[in-house]
C-alpha cells in the first residue's frame, strides 16, 4: 500500500506576511527535492478532502472563528488582538480564513486515510499548527489543524491517536485541547519553556481527570545536541506507548530543533533528526501496526535546513532511503531565492561545528528530567495498565 503526500499548491496560501519567518515555499522546496531524488512519484500524492461540517466548530469557538473571518475580509471586529490576530507572530492576510482551514483539511485527510485503512502512512508538510488554542491564535498558528484531524478520527472511527511532538517547542494547543481526554496521548519533547516560547510543557503537566497520564512532557536544556535528544526520546516515548496501546501515531515534526534554526536554541544535526524519524517510524510499526501520519510544524531556515530534514521524514515515513548527495538541478532551480549557498548534502558536516560549552552538565540535567518524571508517571501508568484476568480459563 503507497503512502500518501497531501499536497495542493493551495497548501502554500497559508503565508501571513512576506517577512514572516513562517515560510510556506518549504513544502515546494522538500517536494521537488524529492521529486528530483526519485522518491516522490505521482502515486504518493493525495489531494485535500473538505472538511465537514462543524468540525472546525468542535475545536475552536464560533465567536473565533467569526472573528478570523472577519479579518480575512479586511474588517477589524471590536477587541480582535485578543484573539491573538493581527499582531506580529500572527498578522491578518486576505482569505486568511479559507488558507488555514485547507491546512485543516489536509491534516485530517492524512489523518482519515490512515484511519479508515486506505493507507497505512501519509503526510502533510504543510500542517503542525500545534499553538492554535480554541479561542485565540498563537504563535503564527490561527487553527489547530491537529487537534481537528485528531478530533475527527477519534469521533468517527474510535481511533486512539498518540500525538508525538518534536518541534523544538511546547505542543500547548493540543496539549490543552485533549487535556482531560484518556484517549488522546499527548507526547511533546521540546527546549524548556524556562527559556522558549510558549513557556509551558513541564513535567508536572500531566493531564486532568480522565486524562492524568496520558499527556507526557520532556523539556530539555538549551544546546542539547542529538546523543542526549536521542536517549531521551527512547527512554519515555516506548514506555508511554506501551501503557496508552495507540491505534495510530500522529507526528508534529517541526524542523526547528536544529542547530542553525533562528528561533529556537537545541543543537541537534540532520543525522540525529533522521535518526528519531526512524525510530518513531520504528515504533509505529511497533505499537499500531505500521500506522503513521506525519506533519510539518515549525522551521525557520527554510532553504538550508527544512527542505532536507523534511526529505528525510518522508523516506523515514515511506520506508525509503534518501540519498546522501543532494541533486544538482535540485540546487541549481532553487540558489537565485536562497539567501546563502544551498547544501551539497543531506546530512551536516559536523565535524565543522564548534564543541558546545556545558555539555556534560546538560545532559546531566536532561538525564535527570527524564528520571523525575518517570518516577511520577510510572505509578500512574501502574494504575492504567490493563490488568490480567486471574480466573482459570
Amino acid at each position: 500500500m503507497e503512502p500518501r503526500f497531501i499536497y495542493d499548491a493551495s497548501l502554500s496560501d497559508y503565508e501571513l506576511s512576506e517577512g514572516h519567518p513562517f515560510k510556506p515555499v518549504r513544502l515546494e522546496l522538500t517536494k521537488t527535492l524529492l521529486e528530483e531524488v526519485g522518491l516522490l512519484h505521482e502515486g504518493h500524492l493525495a489531494g485535500v478532502q473538505p472538511l465537514e461540517p462543524g468540525l472546525l466548530s468542535s475545536i475552536h469557538d464560533i465567536d473565533y472563528i467569526n472573528a478570523v473571518k472577519e479579518v480575512s475580509k479586511g474588517h477589524l471586529p471590536e477587541g480582535h488582538v485578543r484573539y491573538g490576530l493581527g499582531t506580529a507572530d500572527n498578522p491578518i492576510f486576505p482569505n486568511m480564513h479559507r488558507a488555514i482551514k485547507q491546512v485543516c483539511a489536509a491534516t485530517t485527510t492524512a489523518l482519515t486515510l490512515v484511519a479508515t485503512g486506505e493507507a497505512t502512512r501519509a503526510v502533510n508538510l504543510a500542517g503542525g499548527l500545534h499553538h492554535a488554542h480554541a479561542n485565540k491564535a498563537s504563535g503564527f498558528c490561527v487553527y489547530n489543524d491537529l487537534a481537528a484531524a485528531i478530533e475527527h478520527v477519534s469521533k468517527s472511527f474510535g481511533v486512539r491517536v498518540a500525538y508525538v511532538d518534536i518541534d523544538a517547542h511546547h505542543g500547548d494547543g493540543v496539549q490543552g485541547l485533549f487535556y482531560e481526554r484518556d484517549d488522546v496521548l499527548t507526547f511533546s519533547i521540546h527546549e524548556s519553556g524556562r527559556y522558549l516560547f510558549p513557556g509551558t510543557g513541564h513535567t508536572y503537566e500531566l493531564g486532568k481527570n480522565a486524562g492524568r497520564g496520558f499527556k507526557v512532557n520532556m523539556p530539555l536544556e538549551p544546546f542539547t545536541e542529538d546523543m542526549s535528544y536521542l536517549a531521551c526520546l527512547r527512554d519515555v516515548l516506548p514506555r508511554a506507548l506501551d501503557v496508552f496501546q495507540p491505534d495510530v501515531i500522529l507526528l508534529q515534526a517541526g524542523a526547528d530543533m536544529h542547530r542553525r534554526d533562528p528561533l529556537a536554541d537545541l543543537a541537534l544535526s540532520l543525522q540525529g533528526m533522521a535518526e528519531s524519524y526512524t525510530f518513531i517510524s520504528e515504533l509505529a510499526d511497533q505499537y499500531c501496526e505500521g500506522r503513521l501520519v506525519a506533519t510539518g510544524g515549525g522551521g525557520y531556515d527554510p532553504y538550508h535546513t527544512v527542505p532536507r530534514a523534511w526529505a528525510a521524514l518522508w523516506a523515514a515515513v515511506s520506508r525509503q532511503t534518501m540519498p546522501e548527495v543532494l541533486p544538482v538541478n535540485w540546487r541549481h532551480a532553487w540558489q537565485a531565492r536562497s539567501p546563502e549557498k544551498l547544501p551539497e548534502t543531506l546530512f551536516d558536516v559536523v565535524d565543522a561545528w564548534s564543541t558546545i560549552p556545558r555539555r556534560a552538565e546538560i545532559e546531566k540535567h536532561n538525564t535527570a528530567v527524564v528520571r523525575r518524571l518517570l518516577n511520577t508517571l510510572e505509578p500512574i501508568w501502574q494504575e492504567r495498565r490493563p490488568q490480567a484476568d486471574p480466573s482459570p480459563a
